[in-house]
């Protein structure tokens, strides 16, 4: 056999296929990997088939449609009060982890150091051992998952070269706050430090909370790259459309590694995009969506063993069951799939050193009747 030198000797499948296969193989309701199970807009789907057959099907344009740039950068500014250029400052992506991918490609080197926040999403780590750069975890406090600044300061040095965020934050459902923003955009003033903020559930927010986009801090707007998902936000995971947005400087750099890492995107939904995109009531009415599951979902386990915080954002909810069972929260994430029949995601795979809090993540991206079934299972253990 040949000898193999892995670049990524530690990496395994993802939890998120293990849960996933683990769902199928026991017959289980499926709320691990954070996907709808509802179907997209009629009205998006109808779009990209008329795009088809209008006869979009070969490539795009390398940084994406135009009309599908202008259209982001004209939502990004009006909300966020930014000034984006679509020709030189957006770039239509395969989805987010593809830009997420292409930032590190383009900028981490051996030996830059990148901080990055656990539970994180797993993505950051192997992308940035891919390239030789050195990891500098920071864990978000237990139960509540906030940042500590004054850690963060400590752990800047000179090497640093990237820091990365994720607000709405994946896997806590916490968000950042405005003042949390501002302590970040003071750390990195007067360095060469690149922000890549995460923004993938930007309009998966509640209880009217204000997404605090790295786009409103123009300390941090001069240094960032922000990663978006159309997927997360139209219910179309398994498209893999989503866009980044950054500085002219920045973006070029970009563009340099994209060209030969995927060169562009699904041709045809990029039309049904930039067509959707013009009315904005598609994606501002999501915090209401969602919410409103959330409320449902934690209306029905309310009687439940399981303690919980609910969600500041994204489509997923951490229950604590350390009422229940002293269980590491594998073992009990596998038994429950096995035995009562419901899929969920272990926390401690995403924190440093796998610190266990007997917490599991739910997605609630589901339908009524999933979620009733689901409280149903949760309520009889």
């Amino acid at each position: 056999m040949q000898n193999i030198n892995s670049k990524l000797p530690g990496v395994s499948t993802t939890i998120f296929t293990v849960m996933s296969k683990m769902a199928n193989q026991y017959h289980a309701i499926n709320l691990s990997q954070g996907f709808p199970n509802f179907e997209a807009s009629p009205e998006l789907i109808n779009l990209v088939t008329q795009a088809m057959k209008k006869g979009h099907n070969q490539y795009a344009p390398m940084p994406g449609l135009l009309s599908l740039r202008e259209i982001i950068a004209e939502k990004t500014n009006t909300l966020y009060d930014s000034n984006y250029h679509p020709e030189t400052e957006v770039t239509v992506t395969s989805g987010a982890t593809q830009a997420i991918f292409t930032i590190i490609a383009a900028f981490i080197n051996p030996g830059d150091e990148v901080i990055i926040f656990k539970p994180a999403y797993d993505s950051y780590e192997p992308s940035i051992e891919l390239f030789g750069g050195t990891i500098v975890p920071i864990q978000l406090k237990t139960s509540i998952f906030t940042v500590d600044w004054k850690e963060v300061e400590a752990k800047i040095t000179s090497k640093t070269k990237m820091v990365i965020i994720n607000t709405p934050h994946n896997p806590s459902g916490s968000v950042l706050s405005k003042e949390d923003m501002l302590h970040l955009e003071k750390l990195l003033k007067d360095t060469d430090i690149i922000l890549l903020s995460d923004e993938v559930y930007e309009h998966i927010i509640f209880d009217g909370q204000e997404h605090q986009s790295a786009a409103l801090f123009p300390g941090l707007a001069e240094r960032s790259f922000i990663t978006a998902s159309f997927g997360k936000t139209f219910h179309t995971t398994g498209w893999k459309m989503g866009y980044c947005l950054a500085p002219k400087e920045l973006m070029a750099e970009f563009k340099k590694v994209h060209q030969f890492n995927v060169f562009c995107s699904n041709h045809p939904t990029q039309y049904a995009l930039a067509e959707y995109l013009k009315t904005p009531e598609n994606y501002l009415s999501l915090p209401n969506f969602y919410q409103e599951k959330r409320d449902l979902f934690l209306s029905l386990i309310k009687n439940s063993r399981f303690t919980f915080t609910p969600a500041a954002g994204t489509y997923f909810q951490l229950l604590n069951y350390v009422e229940i069972t002293n269980e590491g929260d594998v073992a009990f994430a596998e038994r429950l799939t096995k035995e009562h029949k419901i899929a969920s995601i272990p926390v401690s795979v995403f924190n440093l050193n796998q610190q266990d809090d007997k917490v599991l993540r739910f997605c609630f991206a589901k339908t009524d009747e999933t979620l009733k079934k689901a409280a149903e299972v949760l309520c009889g253990i």
